[in-house]
């Protein structure tokens, strides 16, 4: 069986560029079953060291060409009555660590939006499925992520730690790759795909902790937190 593959040049922070692109591969095969939003890149920086410039850049890659792709897609699908749409977030999308913040600020609304977008395309026969990787063997660690120019020393043991054992396990990761595409492969095929997808041993241990450590603030104020209502009864 003859694999069809149209590879075409794309920069999702162009919005000419996407309109062109999903013009050409409907054309090309007729429908557009499935769209992966995998563009993405990290960003090393305490809040306070962050660049604005950077900073915005990695939101119009990480969030907006996003957005801009799916929105550029959900048509295409809408009239077809079916489709997938995968949007690569990370761990990072739900627990978070010293000197990322800016990126978990990133995949953090990757997950908000991606919760929202599932609710209103489901009945139209749209899928959703949020893949949260955990540490992977790729260029995400190493040539493809950012470092602010400035460094605080204040920083040093939280941020400045995190830096190092950034760098350190770039290209010693546990993740591989070839098996992380097989599982969206996987959930992709299946008759009814998850919402979110962890990737890896590390992921979910990550998940889980953060789980644990948000129940245990919801339990330990649960008293304030009702509090916080009307009284029963109340006019």
């Amino acid at each position: 069986m003859a694999i069809k593959v149209l590879a075409l040049p794309l920069d999702v922070t162009k919005r000419e560029q996407i309109e062109d692109v999903v013009k050409k591969a409907k054309q090309h095969f007729g429908r557009i079953d499935a769209l992966v939003n995998n563009a993405g890149y990290g960003y090393l920086a305490t809040i306070e060291e962050g660049e604005d410039d950077e900073v915005r850049a990695m939101f119009e890659t990480n969030v907006f060409g996003l957005v801009d792709m799916t929105k550029a897609m959900l048509p295409i699908m809408r009239e077809q009555k079916s489709g997938l749409i995968v949007n690569v977030s990370s761990i990072g999308g739900i627990t978070s660590f010293a000197a990322t913040g800016y990126y978990h600020a990133t995949k953090y609304a990757v997950e908000g939006l991606s919760e929202s977008l599932a609710l209103e395309v489901k009945p139209l026969g749209i899928d959703v499925l949020l893949v949260e990787p955990g540490p992977f063997r790729t260029n995400w660690a190493g040539p493809s992520i950012k470092h602010s120019a400035t460094v605080i020393d204040n920083y040093a043991g939280t941020a400045g730690e995190r830096r190092k054992q950034t760098d350190a396990r770039s290209g010693k990761q546990v993740g591989d790759p070839v098996r992380a595409a097989q599982a969206i492969i996987d959930a992709a095929l299946s008759d009814t795909p998850p919402l979110r997808l962890l990737h890896g041993k590390a992921a979910l241990d990550f998940a889980y902790k953060k789980l644990d450590f948000m129940r245990g603030d919801f339990d330990a104020w649960k008293a304030t937190t009702v509090g916080a209502d009307f009284p029963e009864g109340a006019g």
